[in-house]
């Protein structure tokens, strides 16, 4: 049996967003052909993601210092353990599906605070006197991504930071089969239904080799 993530990050539901439609469908899917798997969903916008602070940056130096855990102010325990958990939650898994609309050309706010949460030595990547190495071999991971104008190609490629940034994190992990899935050019509202469609059918097809 394995574990998939299924990582979400927008503030509306399925009706109202397309990544979050094509993703339902991935998952529906992927339940069908892998029923024994554990889908655990993480909507980033539930999700108590403590945000790199004063108190997550002091109570790190004072146990690197080595001040024990029972030392630290309630505010320092409180973060540091959310922050351990979360990344505990993302080592064990084995596969991940990441599910967002694109942003002024990148992922939402709270997807990158997640990656820098999950971005952690010793947890998901270490440092050698090589440079840094990723512990997540073997793993793979989807990107659902939609956005109202086309940019996995074409004039707007180059600006494009959504997928390219996070491919580029899930490597740094040791991730090397990662697949993106682009619900793009949904803008244009006579051909945003078949846009989905297309997008969906792809899903379904992802899901039985994922």
């Amino acid at each position: 049996m394995a574990t998939i993530l299924y990582i979400t990050a927008h503030p509306l539901d399925h009706q109202e967003s397309y990544s979050l439609a094509v993703g339902q469908e991935f998952i529906e899917a992927y339940r069908e052909v892998n029923p024994a798997d554990e889908v655990v969903h993480l909507d980033l916008y539930q999700e108590n993601i403590p945000p790199f602070d004063a108190d997550v940056l002091r109570g790190w130096g004072k146990l690197r210092s080595g001040v024990s855990f029972d030392q630290l102010s309630d505010a320092e325990k409180s973060k540091v353990t959310r922050l351990e958990e979360i990344v505990d939650q993302y080592v064990a898994a084995d596969k991940y599906v990441y599910v967002s609309p694109m942003w002024n050309f990148s992922i939402p706010p709270v997807m990158k605070a997640y990656t820098d949460v999950t971005s952690v030595p010793g947890k998901t990547f270490r440092y050698t006197k090589d440079g840094p190495i990723g512990l997540l071999p073997g793993k793979k991971a989807l990107h659902i991504q939609a956005s109202g104008s086309v940019y996995s190609e074409g004039p707007f490629a180059a600006v494009e930071m959504g997928y390219s940034y996070l491919a580029k994190i899930l490597k740094f992990y040791g991730i090397e089969s990662i697949e993106p899935l682009f619900v793009e050019g949904t803008s244009s509202v006579e051909q945003a239904p078949a846009i989905k469609e297309k997008a969906i059918a792809r899903a379904k097809e992802i899901a039985k080799r994922f």
